[in-house]
């Protein structure tokens, strides 16, 4: 069965891929911002986590095909990434079963996605002054 993506998951996916700069997090090829796939490490269905930017990496196609098809080269690959503690307490986070504040977690997201792009922009207008 297929998750329904709504708008937090759009907005959540957007966060991740601009946080990559269009480098999968994986294998490090430039894809661009639209050649990138938000992965969930502990799947949507796991709602505690679902909207945790610890728990998603941009990745390339092949990339999230490929960790998604070896759980076990997958899960090295995030506790590497995160490192042991930020790994153990994202899986502690993992199992709890809480309802999600829908409007805290979107304007949480909305903060970080704006102070996202204007991080964006002002490296943009820096890059053109040099």
């Amino acid at each position: 069965m297929k998750i329904k993506l709504d708008k937090l998951d759009v907005l959540f996916s957007k966060i991740v891929r601009l946080r990559a700069g269009g480098y999968c997090e994986h294998c490090g090829q430039y894809k661009g911002f639209k050649g990138l796939q938000c992965s969930h490490f502990f799947g949507r269905r796991r709602k505690s986590v679902r909207y945790d930017i610890e728990n998603a990496a941009g990745l390339c196609f092949s990339c999230h095909s490929y960790l998604g098809e070896n759980p076990y080269v997958h899960t090295e690959w995030f506790k590497k990434r995160l490192g042991s503690e930020r790994f153990e307490r994202l899986s502690i986070r993992a199992e709890m079963i809480v309802k999600p504040d829908r409007h805290a977690i979107e304007a949480e997201l909305r903060n970080i996605l704006k102070t996202m792009e204007g991080e964006y922009e002002h490296k943009s207008t820096n890059q053109a002054d040099n």
